[in-house]
């Protein structure tokens, strides 16, 4: 039976889920990792096991008294496997998972988000629930100094309370992220052990090829290599996942009956090229395409404009024996900015114009002091 607290905390959030209880279904056997990986997820489940002979028989409890939860950062790029690895730990440890979905934790209500992230450790508690925030680099992000809006100093809060909430929650907590650069220095602390996923290597990537399908069921025709698919693609985890689906729905569109179809080489091979392509379209920029492009901003190729006449008197000046640089003449500083044509936007528009009397303004003034 889910938490009521937890329960509380959903229906708080309009219905909109907060958090999932999940009963952990996927094993270690389930993901292929590098061996350097395996062993830090060894080291990790073993701290966890023997929490109670650390803190309690060797007496190191006595000496520390907060901070006695464990906390894991599993970082690494998309498809390495850092999800299941999540799901594979509570199972081993026998314990439910509770999913965290910030983006229903994060509330619009001043105050209200930091009150949900302490609500979630407090539900975990409850549950003995192993705790994973996935995305995490959105709630541990850096706190922001100096000036700042009210969303900043919520999330600066936000950040404090979840520090807090680490520092006395005595179960376990998974933060898994792509971008482990964008964690607050304070986590570094309070995280017991920090585990990076690596893109598979060959070897890796051909076990993982083999354990998406299943042994018996999956039909597969005799072409079929995988140790050549891992060869020939770098890909991560998650991609020979969506192309293994992709691939079985390919075979299984084919004509003829169901029983005679097969998954054959060139099935995987096409499933991958649609895998690579998308993601080639996710990383295109629109303007890659000279043709495309914006035009240069026109205050950028004012300001480039003026400078090349500044370089050029100093340049002339130079060349005078003993001469000074002549001041910039603020009738030639003005024709250059104005040059640039109208900028966009009305309100724009108007700033820039009375910036660029502005400039003039001053430069005349320079001019004149200099004589």
């Amino acid at each position: 039976m889910a938490s009521p607290l937890l329960a509380f905390l959903n229906d708080k959030l309009g219905g909109r889920r907060a958090a999932d209880l999940v009963v952990p279904s996927r094993t270690f056997a389930d993901v292929v990792l590098a061996p350097a990986t395996r062993a830090q997820l060894e080291l990790a489940l073993a701290q966890v096991r023997h929490q109670a002979l650390i803190f309690e028989r060797w007496g190191l409890g006595a000496r520390h008294t907060t901070g006695l939860g464990l906390a894991f950062t599993f970082a690494g790029p998309p498809g390495t496997g850092k999800t299941i690895c999540a799901e594979a730990i509570a199972h081993a440890l026998d314990r439910p998972l509770l999913v965290v979905n910030y983006a229903e934790v994060e509330s619009m209500w001043a105050g209200e988000t930091p009150k949900n992230v302490a609500a979630l450790f407090r539900s975990a508690a409850r549950e003995d629930a192993v705790l994973f925030f996935d995305e995490a680099d959105a709630i541990a992000t850096r706190r922001q100094t100096g000036m700042m809006q009210r969303a900043d100093r919520e999330a600066n809060t936000t950040v404090n309370v979840l520090l807090h909430e680490l520092e006395q929650f005595d179960g376990v907590v998974i933060f898994a992220t792509n971008l482990a650069v964008n964690f607050d220095p304070a986590f570094e602390r309070r995280i017991r052990t920090h585990v990076r996923f690596e893109m598979p290597g060959e070897a890796e990537r051909a076990r993982i090829w083999r354990v998406q399908l299943h042994p018996r069921l999956t039909p597969l025709d005799g072409d079929v290599d995988f140790d050549a698919l891992s060869a020939r693609y770098a890909v991560s985890g998650g991609d020979i996942r969506t192309a293994v689906l992709k691939a079985a729905a390919m075979a299984a569109a084919m004509p003829g009956p169901d029983a005679a179809k097969r998954i054959a080489q060139r099935h995987f091979i096409a499933a991958m090229e649609e895998v690579l392509a998308a993601k080639a379209v996710m990383r295109q920029s629109l303007h890659d395409d000279p043709a495309t492009a914006p035009p240069p901003d026109p205050m950028s190729q004012a300001l480039t404009r003026l400078e090349a006449l500044q370089a050029g008197q100093v340049a002339a000046a130079s060349a005078a024996a003993g001469a000074a640089p002549a001041p910039l003449d603020p009738a030639a500083l003005v024709a250059a900015l104005s040059s640039a044509g109208p900028p966009r936007g009305m309100v724009t528009g108007a700033l820039v114009t009375s910036g660029l009397a502005l400039v003039a303004a001053l430069v005349a003034l320079g001019a004149a002091l200099a004589r």
